[in-house]
């Protein structure tokens, strides 16, 4: 699969809950026990149901605290099956997840930092497959998984060339390569991050690092290009990185899927923008930011994409007003395009910033209410 380019694909057409979508029924994710609620401080997770039966579950988190804070839920390894991120102080946000009978850790991580505040989830029984009792939504499962399937293989080719750039010395080429590398890794970001340990091992900035963790991955050869300008030792980080990205890319093609997944990593995908990389924190020393925007918004609409056939069945105007908000962060990402990528970050205006997070917002909104429609039985 060849590179993306931006020009092109701008002309080309854990889940958050609002309002009343998010009540809980008998035919919808709860059940008719409800969400499971979460209360989050510095200090505490209380989740109130540890032992759930198999199936969907609302989870609906509260900050009770004084940071931002997140709720993951991780099964064994650290694999992320479910995750709201950004909930502010005194604020509530909800997700919907399936989850197959297992055991799980709730955790809530204050300042959106670190291991989290951990709770352990037990769930039982057996529940079918969502998607077995609707074709069209057995057939948005594995349509998404074979466009997962061609931009893992555009990840291990493109990586392959950044690497062996680095592992040249060739400080030029490396540069050029190091956003168009990392695109595919943040156009299939959601599927890609739920392989525990191999994520932060892949794409931690050294913000984001644990005390002890050893930096590696993408973001320390960024630095070893933009700041230290010498590659001299950065082999080593060269060959582990395409060595873990092989991983992510024979563990995204052998994953399963659920319609849910394609609809919180829609979400996903959107609030890593609006919450991350909007504030320019991520890409520090490359200032590529603009290039994982286009990535993550490629991505959410791929997602969407999948599920339009259930989505224009079951809400019409929904569907409306995804194209919508989705036309919008086209429009306004077109305007910074460059050849066959984008200016860089610093290059922004305070008020070009806005423009961004505001169109970004705007279709997180209708984005965050197709997990609902997803998660209802069908008739």
């Amino acid at each position: 699969m060849s590179s993306p380019r931006p020009a092109a694909l701008l002309a080309a057409g854990a889940l958050v809950l609002g309002g009343a979508s998010a009540c809980a029924s008998k035919d919808s994710a709860g059940s008719a026990s409800g969400p499971v609620s979460v209360s989050a401080s510095e200090s505490a997770c209380k989740v109130s149901r540890t032992e759930l039966p198999a199936g969907k579950h609302t989870f609906d988190v509260k900050n009770q605290g004084s940071k931002v804070t997140e709720f993951y839920v991780y099964a064994e390894g650290d694999r992320i099956v479910g995750e709201i991120e950004n909930v502010g102080p005194g604020l509530s946000r909800k997700f919907i997840v399936e989850l197959p009978a297992g055991k799980y850790e709730g955790a809530c991580k204050p300042g959106m930092v670190g291991k989290g505040i951990r709770t352990g989830l037990t769930v039982t029984g057996d529940a079918a497959p969502h998607e077995s009792t609707d074709q069209k939504l057995s057939d948005a499962t594995a349509s998404y998984k074979k466009v997962v399937e061609a931009h893992s293989q555009s990840l291990i080719e493109k990586t392959t060339q950044f690497t062996d750039a680095v592992k040249a010395k060739d400080i030029e080429k490396a540069k050029a390569l190091f956003p168009v590398a990392r695109y595919d890794w943040e156009f299939i970001e959601p599927v890609a991050g739920s392989f525990g340990k191999l994520d932060p091992s892949i794409d931690a900035p050294d913000a984001d690092l644990e005390p002890g963790q050893q930096w590696t991955g993408f973001h320390k050869l960024e630095k070893d290009l933009w700041i230290a300008k010498d590659l001299s030792r950065s082999g080593p980080t060269a060959d582990k990185l395409l060595v873990d990205v092989q991983k992510i890319v024979d563990e995204s093609k052998a994953v399963t899927l659920n319609p849910l997944q394609l609809a919180n990593g829609a979400k996903e995908l959107l609030d890593e923008v609006a919450t991350g990389k909007v504030t320019g924190e991520e890409d520090t020393f490359s200032h590529t930011d603009l290039w994982d925007f286009h990535a993550n918004v490629e991505g959410s609409k791929a997602s969407i994409a999948a599920l339009r056939p259930v989505l224009e069945e079951r809400d019409p105007a929904l569907v409306k007003e995804l194209d919508a908000g989705f036309a919008a962060v086209d429009a306004e990402l077109a305007k910074h395009a460059q050849g066959d990528g984008f200016v860089t970050y610093d290059k922004l205006s305070k008020a070009d910033v806005k423009a961004l997070s505001t169109v970004i917002n705007a279709v997180g909104e209708p984005v965050s209410k197709v997990a609902a429609v997803v998660a209802k039985d069908k008739k």
